[in-house]
């Protein structure tokens, strides 16, 4: 048996004292008096009724229509729903989506949002975390659902018509999400463009929707790279998507069937169902019609992810949340984006300007297969023939 001298034991007695001191909270309340004024005074109590009085107050404020709020309720509404307790009421599905919605569309932080909301900042910052992946789990299945055979006929029908390139069934790239530095990363999520981010990898239709999406690499690795190694970049390039079988390019049914493929930057690797641009700017008048008849495909995507983040403007600003939590509030907002398009068609958020990149000073990515390079060469030619050729493309490339 161990015995302490009495300065060992005043010692050691000071030591469990200032432990346990530190351990202590300093919280005052167990509910704050100014969040006891929510039911009366909180923006949702005094704001929403009043708001679905005047519909395009309401549209502004949670960015999408009454009917469409409505409906998002509804679907999510059962998930929300969380029991009373003796101690306090829950705070009703409404309310959450409410406060989720406001934070999608502002970026306001969390601290703000407290004392709009009268809700502790910990209690936003769990609601929203809650409400987002609800949102994905209930929405995804309807609202970005993987294409069948028939779904990617249609979508090459959009962009055919709405940019004259053919056998498209979508454009694809990456977004930055800023995010603030996570602990111990060290400089995986630090990107060349010299901020901390994740990456939203995404593929769109010519409606501006997103048809798949991959969220939560790091910063600092690449699109091609993330693309390579996702589920849906594994199968387009190993030739195993459900893109339909090769065709004929419209009016060149004489011609060579050419397979459906995604348009992308110079950034990723071409391959047979994966078309690129020419890099360099040293380049004959065919390629560069060819590279301009792919950007205007490709500018699907730019717009997409500009139309993204106008709507929903948490994207404006830097994430300080943990990785996880920033997955799925991209997650979320991703298939928020499709549910509100589909319902309220196009906005004022759609007549942003997308311009098209400068693909010259593009990282390429080389040892395409003889075979991509082929097809790629075929479509050069198509969009060359005077048969097939636009109007004004030659005065555009000047």
């Amino acid at each position: 048996m161990v015995f302490l001298s009495r300065a060992q034991t005043v010692c050691l007695a000071y030591i469990l004292y200032k432990k346990k001191q530190n351990k202590r909270t300093n919280r005052r309340y167990w509910v704050h008096p100014l969040n006891l004024k929510r039911p009366r005074e909180g923006q949702f109590q005094v704001t929403f009724m009043m708001l679905r009085s005047h519909s395009d107050e309401f549209k502004n404020y949670y960015r999408m229509s009454i009917s469409s709020f409505d409906e998002l309720l509804s679907r999510v509404k059962h998930r929300l729903q969380k029991e009373n307790t003796i101690l306090r009421n829950s705070i009703p599905p409404e309310e959450r989506l409410s406060v989720t919605l406001r934070y999608l569309a502002t970026g306001t932080n969390f601290s703000s949002l407290h004392f709009d909301f009268l809700m502790g900042v910990s209690t936003i910052a769990k609601v929203i975390h809650e409400t987002c992946v609800v949102l994905w789990d209930e929405l995804q299945p309807t609202e970005m659902t993987p294409p069948t055979e028939e779904n990617w006929l249609e979508i090459a029908e959009g962009f055919y018509t709405k940019t004259q390139f053919p056998n498209c069934v979508g454009a694809v790239d990456g977004k930055h999400i800023r995010l603030q530095c996570p602990k111990n990363s060290g400089t995986q999520y630090y990107n060349y463009k010299h901020f901390f981010s994740l990456v939203l990898l995404a593929v769109c239709d010519s409606n501006y929707c997103f048809t798949v999406i991959d969220v939560g690499s790091f910063g600092k690795e690449s699109d091609c790279n993330i693309f390579k190694q996702s589920p849906f970049g594994k199968k387009v390039y190993s030739d195993k998507i459900n893109f339909p079988k090769d065709r004929c390019l419209p009016g060149d049914e004489d011609g060579v069937s050419q397979p459906f493929v995604l348009v992308a930057d110079e950034a990723f690797a071409l391959s047979k169902r994966l078309l690129r641009p020419f890099p360099g700017r040293s380049l004959n008048n065919n390629r560069r019609i060819f590279n301009y008849r792919l950007s205007r495909a490709r500018q699907h995507i730019e717009c997409s992810f500009g139309i993204l983040s106008n709507k929903w403007r948490v994207f404006h600003s830097t994430l300080l949340v943990t990785p996880d939590v920033a997955v799925s509030i991209t997650k979320a907002a991703c298939v928020l984006h499709n549910f509100v398009r589909r319902r309220d068609g196009s906005n004022i958020e759609d007549t942003i300007n997308c311009e098209m990149d400068d693909i010259s000073d593009k990282i390429g990515v080389g040892n395409a297969s003889s075979n991509a390079k082929d097809i790629r060469e075929y479509f050069v030619k198509y969009f060359n023939d005077p048969k097939y050729a636009l109007s004004w493309q030659n005065k555009v490339i000047v």
